[in-house]
């Protein structure tokens, strides 16, 4: 009997060990708010989601950073539900062939009017279009389907920016059958049923979802825009005490956690009985603005004074437990190559910083508030106390205001803030890009309300520049206008900070700083 009983017992235990090999529990801090990746105000977890359970036309490569984790690579593109492209002589046309065995969920195939119908909607709705356009993509008519697996996107000039705009997170390809089936008179596009269900073909299939509490996963075992991922199920849950997800995982019940507070990727990875992959966010950045368009921060000469005030090593310390790439050092007042952000060249300078106050006219300093959104006080509040003491030794009288969790956007986009910090995020590498969001134009995202003649001149010169000698000439400009007029003080490149367990490998840095669940696998 005790015999029998332990070999009955065996497959069993093989089974739960097999059960446990093949699925991968994740706890975020928050839940995706939609699953519509262009829907109003959607957040960073719905890209997590759509990001695993629909395709693109194209994605980034894959390239080993020097700890041995894996990042994306902006400058190698690879074709994801496109086998192949081609680009005409001109620039101007690019035909893109689909996968021949590329399946949606429901079985159907991927056809090139799904992907007009993807591409249309994208244009054709607000954030879409907003994107779209910064690769010179505006209009339905742009699109063209040749046949069932070849469609030509048409541009009005060549543009470097058309390609990796189509690997980004938004422009997924969608089941058209099944979204037309939900759309209305009034809502041509589907949104309203698109923002809680997925017409999708990706490497995962949504099973169920409990709003804010958790999201079911399988894998879709016919994908076949990549290899087939090593787990068949994710347990996706939201704890969102980040006390409890490090217990979760230090425990052994949790296999990932994302959202790691500083201290406790610095403790965890001294403790080592879990494994802490730590990157520097590429394109992300935290900052403090100071609005151009106020006095007295139309006066460079204070926003210098500023720059040489602050306590940059204090601040990294105190908000970061300095976990990421420092933006202050590094040369003064000229370009160190092409990239960007980079150092400013700003260090700790007290005595300077006087300087140039009275330099402005203002020896005794002046009065203004320094405001942060709370939902970023764990970072902010440090930074906000250090930046209040460290000006207050140069006269500067600073009142700390603390904007009730996600008004700051608000008060940004009414350009109603004189000096504040913030933080955000570039999709795109190059350089102009970055100074053509955060430098320029009329928008929240132009921080610091920056209007300078010359530094428009450029920005608007290099949209369509060849890579080269010239570009990279006028570049150099920006960033040495940038160090020199300051519009905005760039602190640093936080680093994203993921746990998990010792024996889960794959993970990949992305450039929408969430997961990919189809690299992870257990060693």
């Amino acid at each position: 009997m005790g015999l029998s009983g332990g070999l009955s017992a065996l497959p069993l235990r093989r089974a739960q060990a097999q059960s446990r090999a093949e699925s991968l529990r994740v706890l975020t801090e928050g839940a995706p708010n939609s699953f519509d990746p262009i829907g109003p105000g959607v957040n960073r977890y719905a890209i997590e989601l759509h990001w695993n359970a629909y395709d693109r036309l194209l994605r980034f490569g894959t390239v080993e950073r020097p700890d041995g984790t894996l990042s994306y690579d902006y400058f190698t593109l690879e074709g994801e539900l496109a086998e192949r492209w081609e680009v005409s002589e001109g620039g101007r046309a690019i035909t893109l062939f689909l996968r021949p065995d590329a399946r949606f969920h429901d079985g159907s195939p991927v056809t090139a009017e799904d992907v007009k119908w993807s591409l249309d909607r994208m244009v054709s709705l607000p954030i879409g279009r907003a994107q779209f356009a910064t690769g010179s993509m505006t209009g339905t008519e742009q699109f063209t389907v040749l046949d069932a697996r070849s469609i030509r996107i048409t541009t009005p000039r060549p543009d470097r920016f058309t390609l990796p705009n189509l690997a980004l997170a938004q422009p997924v390809i969608f089941n058209a059958r099944i979204a037309r089936a939900h759309a209305t008179e009034a809502d041509p596009w589907a949104a309203e049923w698109l923002r809680t269900n997925v017409a999708g073909g990706g490497a995962f299939r949504l099973d169920s979802h409990t709003p804010g509490q958790s999201l079911l996963l399988s894998r879709n075992d016919e994908w076949k825009s990549g290899p087939l991922p090593a787990f068949r199920r994710v347990l996706w849950q939201v704890v969102p005490s980040a006390q409890s997800r490090r217990i979760s995982l230090e425990r052994g019940d949790a296999d990932l956690v994302q959202d790691l507070l500083p201290q406790d990727a610095v403790s965890m990875r001294e403790e080592g009985k879990v494994k802490v992959v730590g990157v520097p966010m590429t394109g992300a950045f935290h900052f403090i603005g100071m609005n151009n368009a106020l006095p007295p921060f139309d006066n460079v000469k204070v926003r210098q004074a500023i720059a040489y005030a602050l306590p940059y090593r204090q601040m990294f310390e105190a908000a970061l437990f300095s976990r990421g790439a420092p933006l202050f050092g590094g040369t003064a007042g000229e370009a160190e190559g092409t990239l960007f952000p980079q150092p400013l060249g700003y260090d700790t300078d007290p005595a300077r910083a006087r300087a140039l106050l009275a330099e402005a006219g203002l020896p005794d300093g002046f009065e203004t508030t320094f405001s942060f959104d709370l939902s970023l006080a764990t970072v902010a509040e440090p930074v906000a106390l250090l930046v209040q003491e460290a000006l207050g030794k140069a006269g500067i009288r600073v009142t700390i205001n603390k904007v009730p969790g996600g008004q700051l956007g608000t008060l940004l986009e009414k350009k109603a803030v004189p000096f504040f910090y913030e933080s955000s995020a570039a999709y795109l590498a190059p350089a102009d890009y970055f100074f053509r969001i955060f430098y320029h134009g009329p928008t929240r995202w132009n921080f610091g309300s920056y209007d300078n003649a010359e530094f428009k001149a450029l920005v608007e010169r290099t949209r369509f520049l060849p890579e080269g000698a010239e570009y990279d000439a006028d570049v150099k400009r920006m960033i040495a206008l940038a160090k020199q007029e300051v519009p905005i003080i760039l602190l640093w490149q936080p680093a994203l900070d993921t746990g998990m367990q010792k024996n889960v490998e794959g993970y990949k840095y992305l450039f929408h700083r969430m997961l990919d669940m189809r690299t992870l696998k257990r060693s």
